[in-house]
C-alpha cells in the first residue's frame, strides 16, 4: 500500500502527514469548567494510547483548561474553537499544540490574519473541520445538497483564506455521517491538495454501529493510502474511541507494535469455552506491544495446522488445550490454565 504524498506538519512533538505513522485522536467530553475532571480523563486517554487529544474551548474561562492539560499530559493538546477568533489567539498563547477553527466562520479578514500570524509565529498548525451539516450557503446553492464535491470545495475555501496570509500548516477534515459521502469527499480532497487529512465518520453512532461505520469509512481510505490521523467518533467513552482506532490500525497492519489476534468461529467440534478464552486473550493482549500473530482455535486436531503461520496460539478440546508455536505443539495444559500459559509464552517471544 502506497501512502498518499502530502505535506507534514508538527502537532506539538507529533508529526502528522508525510511519511509519519497514522495517529489516533480522541476528544474530552467532560464540561470545560471541570478542569480536574478533564485532567483525569486526559490522563486515562494518554494511558490507553491516545496520541493527540482535543478539548472544546467554548468561552474565555475554558482557555485555562488548555494550560492545565499541557501541564498534566505529555501528548499534544488541540483547542477546538467555533466562531470567536479571540479564543483561538488566547488558546495559542496558553500553549495549544493545534487550533481547530474554520477561518470562514470568524469574520473579517483582519481576524483571519491575526489567527494565521499568531499560529505561524508560535509554530501551531490549524485544523479546518468541514462536515456535511455546516456547508456555506453559496456552496450548497451550487450543488443543491452536501455532495462530496461540495464538501471538498468548502474545505479548500477555508484553506484558501489562510493561504492568503502565507499560512500553510493546515490539516483538513471532511466528515459526513454517511459513509459513502465521507469516502468520496476525502478522495476528492486528497486529489485536490497536499494537506494532511484527519479522517472520521461524524455522528457515527453508538459503540457498536459507530465502530462498524468507522471501520468501513476510515478503513477504506487507509487502504488507499489516504489519511494521516484518525478519530473513531463514538457515542461512548473516549477511551473506547482510542481503543477502536488502535485496533483499526492494527487490523490494517499500520501498527507494528501491536499483536494481531486470529480466532476461529465456533462449531460443533468445539469442546472448550472458545468464546470466553478468546475474549480473555484479546483483553490481555492490550498490554502487549509486539508485532506478533496470536491464534485461539477451538479444535486440537485442526487448530495448530490451520493457524500454522501464527507466532503463538492455543487450540483446545475436552477441557484441555495445547500451546503451539508456528504449528508445533509446545505443551498440553488444562483449559483453566491455558490463557496464563499462553501469556507466559508470549512474554518469552
Amino acid at each position: 500500500m502506497q501512502k498518499r504524498v502530502c505535506k507534514q506538519v508538527m502537532v506539538g512533538g507529533v508529526p502528522v502527514g508525510g511519511a509519519a505513522p497514522v495517529t489516533v485522536q480522541s476528544m474530552l467530553n467532560v464540561p470545560a469548567a471541570d478542569v480536574a475532571g478533564n485532567i483525569e480523563q486526559a490522563k486515562r486517554l494518554q494511558a490507553c494510547g491516545c496520541e493527540i487529544i482535543r478539548t472544546a474551548v467554548p468561552d474565555k474561562d475554558a482557555v485555562r483548561l488548555v494550560a492545565a492539560l499541557k501541564e498534566a499530559v505529555s501528548i499534544p493538546v488541540v483547542a477546538d474553537i467555533h466562531f470567536d477568533y479571540n479564543l483561538a489567539l488566547e488558546s495559542a498563547a496558553a500553549g495549544a499544540d493545534k487550533i481547530r477553527i474554520n477561518p470562514g466562520n470568524i469574520g473579517e479578514k483582519s481576524r483571519v490574519k491575526a489567527v494565521a500570524n499568531t499560529c505561524a509565529r508560535l509554530g501551531i498548525p490549524i485544523r479546518i473541520g468541514v462536515n456535511s451539516g455546516s456547508l456555506e450557503k453559496e456552496i450548497l446553492a451550487k450543488y443543491g445538497h452536501p455532495t462530496p464535491e461540495a464538501m471538498r470545495d468548502s474545505a479548500l475555501y477555508h484553506a484558501a483564506l489562510l493561504e492568503k496570509f502565507d499560512f500553510n500548516d493546515i490539516i483538513l477534515s471532511i466528515k459526513s455521517s454517511d459513509v459513502y459521502t465521507m469516502i468520496q469527499a476525502y478522495q476528492l480532497t486528497a486529489a485536490a491538495c497536499e494537506y494532511p487529512l484527519h479522517l472520521g465518520v461524524t455522528e457515527a453512532g453508538t459503540e457498536r454501529m459507530g465502530m462498524l461505520k468507522s471501520a468501513v469509512g476510515i478503513g477504506a481510505l487507509l487502504t488507499q493510502g489516504i489519511g494521516d490521523t484518525i478519530r473513531v467518533s463514538l457515542t461512548a467513552a473516549p477511551e473506547k474511541e482510542v481503543q477502536a482506532g488502535m485496533d483499526l490500525l492494527a487490523a490494517l497492519g499500520l501498527r507494528a507494535d501491536r499483536p494481531r489476534l486470529v480466532s476461529c468461529p465456533t462449531c460443533g467440534r468445539t469442546a472448550i469455552d472458545l468464546i470466553g478464552i478468546a475474549e480473555q486473550v484479546e483483553q490481555r493482549l492490550q498490554c502487549v506491544h509486539k508485532p506478533i500473530t496470536v491464534a485461539v482455535m477451538g479444535c486440537i486436531v485442526n487448530g495448530p495446522g490451520e493457524a500454522r503461520e501464527a507466532d503463538i496460539g492455543i487450540a483446545g478440546g475436552k477441557g484441555r488445550a495445547v500451546i503451539f508455536r508456528k504449528g508445533e505443539v509446545l505443551c498440553t495444559v488444562d483449559e483453566a490454565e491455558a490463557v496464563d500459559r499462553l501469556m507466559q509464552e508470549i512474554d518469552r517471544l
